[in-house]
């Protein structure tokens, strides 16, 4: 008599979108085929690929039982990880993209964290992975850093911070919450990622851990959506998944929670945004600053932001529709080998700005004031 052996079912599903990754999916996928946890599935959706990424998806499976693929016409990256959602069919679920790698530790690290905790999702740290491609060009970001300090069984009162960590794919969510909260990815826009994160972390429990569980290839040939800010598409996707992620944050409540996001959070990206006024289009100006009143014209100041110095200032201008003002300020920021210089003592410390620059007998002293822990 044989004995046959049933595969068990596995406990986490990772679901991988694929478009015009064929360069980077192999590595991708190798990096799964390392991980310590061993009991996982990989739904690979080939989001109609024009180039050779449904077939090395196809030949992967072909060697572990572990990869399905699963091919449809191209619908961006959100439809893609909301198929591959809907074919997962793990007690966990997680999200791969298909151009990033994973640490060989990073799923055991978040699911040990789950299964100790019974957390709904658990979220660790992330490394830049910047050319070249090897392993002493990884990058842990201060600010992520900063954000995940060990903690489970958390609540969003108790870590607002936490919703700077905007990320789909350094986390495993248990797929009763992800199910029950409603959560999907938005469809036909970029920047999907933050509105979904922060509904997860509005609803449930969550671990926090230090540990890097994922390494973000940042690529440099000009086809990453995060090198297209100076577009009105971009900004205008940007404003709108902000406003989305404002209105989980609202919803809730909690003013201390909705005032963390709005100055620590929402906030936290518009300097890359600054850095393309002095060539901005007409139509892109308008909206940056129409974006920006929305959101800070009459609730606070940028002013009162977690912006940088240089920064909060140029916001000042944007909110007064400055436009001169802040692309000559940003064009002299562009010039400068490192932080914009201080001066004046005491309280009275602040950005020192040239005069052929900004006047600054026009500015709001709040636009221009050092916090303490800004003093150089």
């Amino acid at each position: 008599m044989r004995l046959v052996r049933r595969r068990l079912a596995p406990q986490v599903s990772v679901v991988v979108p694929a478009y015009s990754v064929e360069a980077y999916l192999p590595a991708c996928l190798d990096s799964l085929l390392a991980q310590h946890w061993k009991s996982w599935e990989a739904i690979v959706v080939d989001d109609g690929s024009p180039d050779r990424s449904g077939e090395i998806a196809e030949s992967y499976a072909s060697r572990d039982a572990r990869i399905r693929v699963v091919h449809v016409e191209n619908g961006g990256l959100g439809s893609a990880r909301n198929i591959g959602a809907r074919h997962a069919d793990a007690e966990f679920l997680a999200f791969l993209d298909s151009d990033d790698a994973l640490p060989r530790n990073a799923m055991a690290s978040l699911m040990t964290s789950l299964h100790e905790s019974g957390s709904d999702f658990a979220t660790g740290s992330i490394v830049r992975w910047e050319a070249p491609f090897d392993n002493t060009n990884l990058h842990e970001p201060p600010w992520m850093k900063r954000l995940h300090a060990r903690g489970t069984g958390l609540r969003i009162a108790q870590r607002p911070e936490i919703l700077g960590d905007v990320f789909a794919w350094n986390k495993i969510f248990r797929r009763s919450f992800w199910d029950a909260a409603g959560l999907d990815w938005p469809e036909g826009i970029r920047y999907e990622d933050q509105p979904t994160t922060t509904r997860a972390f509005m609803a449930g429990t969550f671990d926090v851990l230090p540990a890097i569980v994922y390494h973000w290839r940042i690529r440099d040939d000009g086809s990453s959506i995060t090198q297209q800010r100076s577009s009105v598409r971009d900004l205008a996707d940007r404003w709108e998944t902000k406003r989305m992620s404002y209105t989980s944050v609202r919803s809730a409540g909690d003013p201390a929670v909705e005032g963390v996001f709005l100055d620590r959070v929402l906030a936290g990206d518009l300097w890359r945004y600054f850095l393309e006024i002095p060539g901005a289009s007409d139509e892109w100006w308008t909206l940056l600053c129409d974006g920006v009143h929305e959101f800070w014209g009459e609730r606070r100041s940028l002013t009162g932001s977690g912006l940088p110095p240089v920064h909060r200032l140029c916001g000042w201008l944007v909110e007064h529709d400055r436009r001169a003002d802040a692309a000559a300020l940003m064009t002299w920021v562009a010039s400068l080998p490192g932080p914009a210089p201080q001066t004046g003592n005491g309280e009275g410390r602040r950005v020192d700005i040239p005069g052929e620059v900004l006047d600054l007998s026009t500015v709001g002293p709040a636009a221009l004031a050092l916090r303490p822990s800004e003093v150089r």
